[in-house]
């Protein structure tokens, strides 16, 4: 059913030429093997993989701070960018 909606969700955007945002909720992967510093994992798998052009990974940083890093994308490299959160809106991070 996930895909289903996905791709009509794909065949919306390319009919009207507008962008869409779905977001995935994230979970933490407990293994005791692993020594990852961000152990977090998306859910969804491979059919939000495969059905997303550009992934982005947003997180909180230290205090107003917001983190947001391009994850995969087939035309952007990696690359992370700070931003805030504030009463005026989205802006850059005050020093």
């Amino acid at each position: 059913h996930l895909g289903l909606f996905l791709r009509a969700l794909q065949r919306i955007a390319d009919e009207f030429g507008v962008a869409v945002v779905v977001t995935n909720q994230v979970v933490a992967q407990v293994d005791g093997m692993s020594f990852n510093p961000d152990p977090k994992k998306p859910i969804g798998g491979n059919i939000m993989a495969h059905a997303s052009t550009t992934r982005l990974y947003l997180k909180k940083g230290r205090g107003d701070t917001r983190v947001c890093k391009i994850y995969d994308s087939p035309n952007l490299p990696e690359a992370e960018a700070q931003y805030s959160i504030r009463e005026d809106g989205i802006g850059d991070v005050k020093d």
